[in-house]
């Protein structure tokens, strides 16, 4: 007998393997960002809510999988036979918030979810969602990207700054000297900045971004 919750812990699972979230495997599938969300897996009036077949079709067609690899999802509660490896996992808004890192820019405390990700070498590296569109074209409302505070940076790498007043951006390394840090704009549509070294918390390089 098929369970609302082995349902969705199927969706999840598939999204986790391709390393979405649920808001990016719905716009991976040209669904709305907030179809897969949890608060929509229940009905004001406390009833289960089920994905449609049709969505579930899309996310199939989006991601390659076929029917019986869902299935087995759906057989194991959207467990897999070996835990894969995960990454913190926190919303672009959140990063500006405190408590949230370290002084060196190292994911610190609760409040994050999870991710599977590969291996990287960085124990300290954490998956950061991006929302809005001021880093389009190059990324995307809901497309997640890999960073790794514990790699060097150089000239053109594209990194996630932090001020010191709690700001926080994605943009490509132009220069880095001594007393200042130039950046130039992703999107086109938007100004570069130039921060003198003490308006700057920290920085940390992209390492990869799923599109």
């Amino acid at each position: 007998m098929l369970k609302h919750s082995d349902i969705w812990a199927a969706i999840d699972a598939l999204a986790r393997d391709n390393g979405l979230t649920a808001s990016a495997l719905a716009r991976k599938a040209g669904l709305d960002p907030t179809t897969f969300n949890k608060s929509k897996r229940i009905t004001r009036e406390g009833k289960a809510r089920w994905p449609s077949t049709e969505s579930v079709a899309k996310v199939l067609d989006a991601t390659g999988a076929n029917l019986g690899r869902f299935l087995g999802y759906i057989e194991n509660g959207g467990s897999a036979n070996r835990p894969a490896p995960t990454i913190p996992l926190i919303g672009f808004a959140q990063a500006g918030d405190r408590g949230f890192f370290d002084d060196a820019g190292y994911p610190l405390g609760g409040g994050w979810d999870e991710i599977p990700f590969p291996e990287i070498g960085d124990p300290h590296a954490y998956a950061l969602e991006i929302s809005g569109d001021s880093m389009e074209p190059l990324f995307r409302d809901g497309d997640v990207v890999i960073v790794s505070p514990s790699a060097s940076v150089r000239r053109g790498d594209r990194v996630v700054v932090r001020t010191t007043e709690g700001e926080v951006m994605v943009k490509q390394l132009a220069r880095l000297t001594a007393r200042r840090i130039e950046l130039a704009s992703i999107n086109p549509a938007h100004p570069g900045r130039v921060l003198a070294t003490e308006e700057v918390a920290w920085l940390a390089r992209i390492l990869w971004a799923s599109q």
